[in-house]
């Protein structure tokens, strides 16, 4: 996979949007408030690899690079989601998870997590790195890319939200977050949090537990509908808070990790 670290999809201008977790908005939103509680060092350490660019320029760019044809990206493809059927509770969750042998969200993370952090890995590798640990900390916050492999996270299960066709995965990517109309930048400032012990509090745990966090909701939102349902605003009121807390989450976990590898 290394080989693919050293290559640059060169043929970025068709952005499919079906194809983003949370969508282009939710995964900017993960990275700005992620960039927003950066310590002083990782700052630093992020200009060097990606100067001055912000991390949502790049947040989408692991979606975006599945419209390459040259089949360069393809294994990458995988790593956007970890499949784990419902486990009575952490323990045979755990359990479960690390007996996956991969490659996933999760064990890729780990191998991302250490590529940026290795001072040897080349600045083009470094960035591709960034690049990829941004977006799939981004994806394990959207509860169904940690759902089960028999429905595909929920995309086998068929919905109409609002009269649109839709599935629960699309459902959580996209269309919840977008029928609140809000730019990346205006939905981090109306998520985002200033107090020190909420931020503290919400970064604690594993990477392992906040994957477990995520599944748990993924089960509640399983649970919540079943093919065929119509959904409209009474779904919206259910859920908006907690896909908002997912992205708020997502954001601050995000940037607890660079903070520490950085």
């Amino acid at each position: 996979m290394k080989k693919v670290f050293r290559l640059l999809a060169v043929a970025l201008c068709a952005l499919p949007l079906s194809l983003s977790a949370w969508g282009l908005t939710g995964h900017r939103v993960i990275a700005e408030i992620a960039e927003n509680h950066l310590n002083k060092k990782a700052r630093a350490a992020l200009h060097e690899i990606i100067g001055n660019q912000k991390l949502a320029y790049w947040a989408n760019w692991p979606d975006f690079i599945k419209s390459d044809t040259t089949g360069v990206w393809k294994p990458t493809e995988v790593w956007h989601y970890v499949n784990i059927d419902p486990q009575p509770d952490y323990a045979n969750f755990e359990k479960a998870l690390r007996a996956q042998a991969g490659p996933n969200a999760y064990t890729q993370i780990k191998i991302l997590a250490e590529q940026i952090k290795n001072k040897k890995t080349s600045a083009k590798d470094r960035e591709i790195a960034l690049r990829f640990l941004v977006h799939i900390m981004g994806d394990i916050a959207q509860p169904m890319h940690t759902g089960r492999a028999e429905d595909l996270g929920g995309n086998r299960i068929k919905l109409t939200y609002f009269g649109d066709r839709t599935n629960l995965h699309s459902l959580w990517d996209s269309k919840l977050i977008d029928s609140e109309k809000y730019s990346y930048t205006e939905y981090a400032r109306v998520l985002d949090v200033k107090s020190p012990a909420e931020v503290k509090r919400i970064q604690q745990g594993t990477l392992e537990q906040w994957l477990y966090d995520s599944h748990l909701i993924a089960n509640q939102l399983y649970a919540s509908v079943k093919d065929g349902d119509s959904l409209s605003y009474g779904y919206g009121y259910k859920y908006t808070g907690v896909m908002e807390r997912q992205l708020l989450y997502g954001g601050l976990r995000l940037a607890k990790m660079l903070n520490d590898i950085l």
